[in-house]
């Protein structure tokens, strides 16, 4: 707008200047600010859009090496985005589940999944995360999400533990890779406040702010910096961050009184997307199709389990 309405006026006073027959200095000429260019690393550009879809598991069934069935999978429409999990020792196999999974037209975040150490406070766990993705994001293809470490950080981390630890890990990630890290909140992703603290009021906080705030949802979810099971209003605390936010899993299973589908509703009106645990791959009854790969991980086809609909009526 202002270089329509002022350049006119200008050449104007000119004129009227050079009619009067003043000396007037040279025509002014408008030369737009230069916009620095974004500096993106090679292979490394991904969509910031994330849309709802389900959490897969196939590190710990024939050698990493089970059937997805992505033709199944992609007749469910409303399944966008694939969340997968990668054990340490499985990134070959990890390449050809994230790229089937390209090429089926899905969303990838990809999660670096140790069970042994889920729920931990050691600083050197995320550390040696951060490296892996380092080695191996470009050998992976690139053009995902990554979800820098499935579950790091136990109910009693505290924020300025938490804030400390990420910023060493994202800086290591940041060697090779721009886009949205997506963080699990601490104590299993039910940590809302401490996730708050460490974003916004801890010393440090955590300096990246193109973060992805991931809770999980179950009926045990325990929220002890709230000191009370995780319920919808909690969620608030990943809003007031200022952070994006997300459901990184959720499901029916396990004993508890937290009404899990009314967090999800409740995230779902945030906007956030929302990933269900899981189209295979949980080793108990949270499978989305049977067989699970648990009993049959080479099945030639599956089908749509009872537990599907729990999942795929909140996608």
């Amino acid at each position: 707008m202002k270089k329509i309405f002022y350049l006119p006026l200008f050449l104007l006073w000119i004129c009227i200047g050079c009619s009067k027959g003043k000396t007037t200095a040279a025509p002014f000429v408008y030369v737009p600010p230069v916009t620095p260019p974004v500096v993106v690393v090679p292979g490394t550009t991904v969509s910031d859009t994330i849309l709802n879809g389900v959490n897969l598991q196939p590190s710990y069934y024939n050698d990493g090496n089970p059937n997805v069935d992505w033709a199944l999978m992609k007749q469910q429409t409303n399944i966008k985005t694939v969340r997968i999990e990668i054990e340490p020792d499985k990134a070959t196999q990890a390449k050809t589940w994230i790229t089937q999974a390209k090429t089926n037209g899905l969303t990838v975040i990809a999660t670096y999944h140790k069970y042994t150490v889920l729920g931990s406070d050691d600083a050197t766990e995320l550390t040696t995360a951060a490296n892996w993705w380092k080695n191996n994001y470009a050998a992976l293809g690139g053009n995902f999400i990554i979800n820098m470490m499935n579950e790091w950080g136990s109910h009693n981390i505290t924020p300025a533990a938490y804030a400390t630890a990420y910023n060493s890990a994202i800086a290591i990630v940041r060697t090779v890779y721009s886009g949205p890290i997506v963080i699990d909140i601490p104590g299993w992703g039910q940590e809302t406040y401490t996730a708050y603290q460490a974003v916004k009021i801890s010393n440090p906080v955590i300096a990246d702010t193109n973060i992805i705030l991931s809770a999980h949802i179950y009926p045990n979810g325990w929220n002890q910096g709230r000191n009370h099971n995780i319920q919808p209003s909690d969620l608030d605390d990943i809003t007031n961050t200022g952070r994006r936010g997300i459901i990184g899993e959720f499901g029916n299973g396990a004993t508890g009184n937290v009404d899990w589908a009314a967090c999800v509703d409740k995230a779902k009106l945030k906007g956030w997307p929302v990933l269900g645990w899981c189209w295979n791959g949980d080793g108990g009854a949270m499978n989305m199709v049977q067989p699970s790969w648990a009993s049959n991980a080479t099945a030639n086809s599956f089908t749509l389990s009872a537990y599907f609909s729990v999942i795929y009526n909140k996608l």
